[in-house]
């Protein structure tokens, strides 16, 4: 095969099926900048692929090439298991805002399985639980490729999804979205609440047990290590960190849920991801580390 023939066919694989490496590889590692990492990798493999001579002919490209991206993402996520357990404070995935300014093929697929919610419950699961769970029920991987990609039996990775199905069906709002509209108007009164100092407001938003989350990763030195719990400590706590600092509070998608960019002159310092349940809200991801958010416009 000729040189330009292999960069034709290259370009017309990796434009038919990019956007499923990234989406792969974010659900997997909960991070933009390691998805982009996976996916970079993955576009060099498949090009020495169908440059090889000796390589057989690619009858299930797409399949190849989640199963490539699986492979990197799942090595990357081990070796990260040792920083994320020494992490200051809770680890939260990094949040995917979406607006008009986002580019076509900067966007990561939003749908029900990026939902912070389930990516929150999901870092609970082991590396191969997570895989088998994606693999299998997000990208219709079979279980002999997932087992593959696991380097185990296809049964014990079909053991891997269950225990992580079982898992998400105990957490019942990681799976399942509030009425959308709904969201939308929690999410504007407790954007409203925020900028204005209004404790009693946004207690009344929050429910009874809910629960708060700040991953600062150790930059913000008096954000809460652990969990806060009770809709009046998590509103006291999370007006505590913003009050007078001069915000802007700004409703936008945030992991294909509205959510909240929070601004300081025009720059992204917290996006803060929120889980619903009923018509109040359950639980409050607020993501501040830097580091986390440089992908943030």
């Amino acid at each position: 095969m000729d040189r330009r023939t292999v960069m034709t066919e290259f370009a017309e694989l990796w434009s038919a099926h990019r956007r499923v490496v990234r989406d792969v590889a974010y659900r997997v590692l909960g991070s933009v900048a390691d998805a982009e990492d996976v996916t970079q990798e993955t576009y060099v493999r498949l090009l020495a692929r169908l440059d090889d001579p000796d390589a057989a002919p690619l009858d299930e490209p797409r399949a190849w090439l989640v199963t490539v991206a699986s492979r990197l993402a799942i090595d990357r996520l081990r070796a990260h298991e040792h920083s994320r357990r020494a992490y200051v404070g809770p680890w939260l995935p990094e949040p995917v805002v979406t607006d008009e300014r986002t580019m076509p093929e900067d966007r990561v697929t939003l749908d029900d399985s990026v939902r912070m919610a389930l990516l929150v419950v999901l870092e609970q699961l082991s590396p191969a639980e997570r895989t088998a769970f994606l693999l299998h029920d997000v990208f219709d991987l079979g279980f002999d490729r997932i087992a593959d990609v696991l380097g185990v039996s296809p049964a014990a990775a079909r053991q891997s999804a269950s225990r992580a199905r079982k898992r998400i069906a105990a957490e019942g709002e990681a799976r399942f979205p509030v009425d959308p509209a709904t969201a939308q108007r929690l999410t504007e009164r407790f954007a409203a609440a925020a900028s204005d100092g209004d404790l009693d407001g946004l207690v009344e938003l929050l429910a009874a047990d809910a629960t708060g989350h700040f991953d600062s990763g150790g930059f913000f030195q008096d954000a809460p290590e652990g969990v806060v719990s009770g809709a009046p400590e998590v509103a006291r706590r999370f007006l505590a960190g913003v009050g007078g600092l001069g915000l802007a509070f700004e409703v936008a998608e945030v992991n294909a849920e509205p959510g909240v960019v929070v601004r300081r002159h025009g720059r992204a310092v917290t996006v803060i991801a929120l889980d619903f349940g009923g018509d109040r809200i359950t639980a409050i991801h607020g993501i501040g580390n830097p580091g986390k958010l440089a992908h943030v416009r």
